[in-house]
């Protein structure tokens, strides 16, 4: 069973920074593409970032220089380092993993991230 588990979010002023991590587990990590995906209220979720299995990253424009994302395949966990903060960056934050064999994704519960101005 596959369970993707979030963590490191919550409250931070403008201009702080904040790491989440997704912990995987039950399924062969090295062979997904991990990325993180947020919501805002009232907004559609939207993709922040991608790392491929060789390591290559995509990232929306508005997080580009702000946020980096890094796996651990030793560990079955993706991070996210958010710096430079804005109160726009305020969302829920959701791992992804998708099996570049089977195409299948999985999706963690949500961890809520916000900024103050």
């Amino acid at each position: 069973q596959v369970q993707l588990v979030e963590s490191g979010g919550g409250l931070v002023q403008a201009g702080g920074s904040l790491r989440l991590s997704c912990a995987a587990s039950g399924i062969s990590f090295s062979i997904y593409t991990m990325g993180w995906y947020r919501q805002a209220p009232g907004k559609q979720r939207e993709l922040v970032a991608v790392v491929g299995r060789s390591d290559s990253t995509n990232y929306l424009d508005s997080v580009k220089g702000r946020f980096t994302i890094s796996r651990d395949n030793a560990k079955n966990t993706v991070y996210l380092q958010m710096n430079s903060l804005k109160p726009e960056d305020t969302a829920v934050y959701y791992c992804n993993a998708v099996n570049s064999i089977t195409r299948r994704d999985d999706w963690g519960q949500g961890t809520q991230v916000t900024v103050s101005s």
